[in-house]
């Protein structure tokens, strides 16, 4: 099978060739550009491309992909929010994800997160480089015996929910389906009482029609004065104009964001020597309870090391024609 892989980085390509030994029937070439409907055509002659979150495997590409002859899609991340699955399925081409590599490198990137706009670790590193050793600003809140209302209990709201646990906090969590691994320590309420009662609310739930912009200003003003919020889930998942109004209302206590709205032409990418005019993202640094990480809480040498296996071990299923359940399908 021939893969063409979109969008690597030097990671990417590391953590890859250490696997492929174990993979003698896969052959992988590498492109540093990223997945669209122009560069799908260069994946003619392939089986197989390899794309990440942040590619546009929408319907123009779909069209691409499928003129070049490509029968299977291999998406290194769990989320598929950003594939044209109705065109995959009448084209007869395959989406296949990883849906859990290391929840626990999310979850405690979550809770870095919760910590840094808590106790401002963000604004004390720069204070202290310039050899401010004043408190001003400082200031946090205990996490003991505060609750922690995690929206999502899939694996990795449940590694958060047990993290949260572990600093002494009460857990509730909303969730369609509840699950059994968090029954001893976890109850489960209604959103609305979610928002009402967290003094830390954490999203981990994937992108859908029913949760794009779960938080807008509605639920927002439900939201009990000082709450610390924490996004490593999806940006969609916020709205990000009501998420600004709220943090100038002085609604939350801090923001903690791996995601947002605006990240898909910043991740992973340097744009350091640009001037980002419009930028949303810079109106979010401006405010200083705000903390903004690079779509990182996945990146640990475990979980790409998951991510490598799973992909590959996808793409061998494929071509034995074999189910093994991280097919993705559009719903019916």
């Amino acid at each position: 099978m021939r893969i063409l892989f979109f969008d690597t980085k030097t990671y990417d390509k590391e953590s890859f060739e250490k696997q492929t030994g174990n993979y003698p029937a896969i052959e992988i070439d590498y492109l540093k550009t990223d997945l669209t409907p122009k560069t799908a055509t260069l994946a003619k002659g392939y089986d197989a491309v390899c794309a990440f979150v942040s590619s546009d495997v929408g319907s123009d590409t779909m069209d691409a992909l499928h003129e070049a002859g490509v029968k299977l899609v291999l998406m290194r991340c769990a989320g598929f929010n950003n594939v044209d699955l109705e065109k995959a399925a009448a084209y007869g081409i395959k989406v296949m994800r990883v849906p859990g590599y290391s929840p626990e490198a999310v979850a405690e990137h979550a809770m870095a997160l919760a910590l840094t706009a808590n106790r401002r670790i963000h604004k004390a590193y720069v204070k202290v480089r310039e050899n401010d050793f004043s408190l001003g600003g400082l200031m946090g809140m205990n996490f003991y015996q505060k609750t922690a209302g995690i929206v999502g209990t899939g694996k990795i709201g449940a590694a958060m929910a047990k993290i949260c646990r572990g600093f002494g906090m009460k857990v509730i969590a909303y969730d369609v389906y509840q699950n059994p691994e968090l029954a001893d320590f976890v109850e489960y309420v209604t959103l609305d009482e979610l928002l009402a009662s967290s003094d830390l609310i954490s999203l981990h739930c994937p992108l859908m029609d029913n949760t794009y912009h779960l938080i807008n200003r509605e639920t927002i003003a439900k939201m009990k004065d000082g709450v610390i919020l924490v996004n490593t889930s999806r940006g969609g998942l916020v709205k990000t104009d009501d998420l600004i109004e709220g943090i100038r209302a002085r609604k939350f206590f801090g923001v903690g964001l791996d995601v947002y709205e605006e990240e898909t032409k910043n991740v992973f990418e340097d744009r350091s020597d640009e001037i980002l005019e419009h930028s949303t993202t810079a109106r979010l640094l401006s405010f200083p309870n705000v903390m903004i990480t690079s779509h990182q809480g996945f990146f640990t040498e475990e979980a790409l090391a998951a991510i490598c296996k799973t992909t590959l071990d996808n793409a061998v299923a494929f071509e034995k024609g074999e189910r093994n359940g991280n097919e993705v399908e559009e719903r019916q």
